[in-house]
């Protein structure tokens, strides 16, 4: 009961094929997660350059504003 060759490199290539959509797919999450933690970078740099008037009309106080900006970019 000898798996012919076109059979081993078949089934060889199609785990070559699924490693690869494994890694593609952990790659595609770590590039989503990257750039919604630079996105809330950004958001953090904007708040923290908005007037007091600015902050009243988006409902925060400075010091609000402050705790928020003080927070890590990549862990929160």
């Amino acid at each position: 009961m000898a798996l012919e060759i076109s059979e081993i490199l078949a089934t060889s290539h199609h785990i070559v094929q699924s490693r690869l959509r494994g890694r593609a797919r952990w790659g595609r999450w770590l590039l989503a997660v990257v750039a919604h933690r630079l996105e809330k970078r950004r958001s953090r740099r904007t708040l923290s350059e908005l007037t007091d008037n600015e902050l009243c009309d988006i409902g925060l106080t400075r010091a609000q504003a402050k705790a928020e900006t003080a927070k890590s970019w990549f862990w929160c």
